[in-house]
């Protein structure tokens, strides 16, 4: 299963760690139809792609994450 789908997230969008879980609803992914839920850190590089399907996680432009 390979999607090579890109979703742009905004900084508020990742959570308190910066990241993101895949599948994401910000993909149009179901939790039921898709793959086991991974956790991805976005914050790192700014982006982040899931190894189960591809889809890659990225900050939009101009983003930035400030952590706690």
């Amino acid at each position: 299963m390979s999607t090579s789908f890109t979703v742009e997230l905004l900084a508020s969008d990742l959570n308190p760690q910066g990241g993101v879980f895949c599948p994401n609803p910000k993909a149009d992914m179901k939790l039921w139809n898709s793959h086991p839920k991974v956790y991805l850190d976005v914050a790192h590089t700014g982006q982040a792609k899931c190894p189960y399907c591809g889809t890659l996680y990225k900050l939009k432009d101009g983003e930035h994450f400030h952590g706690h």
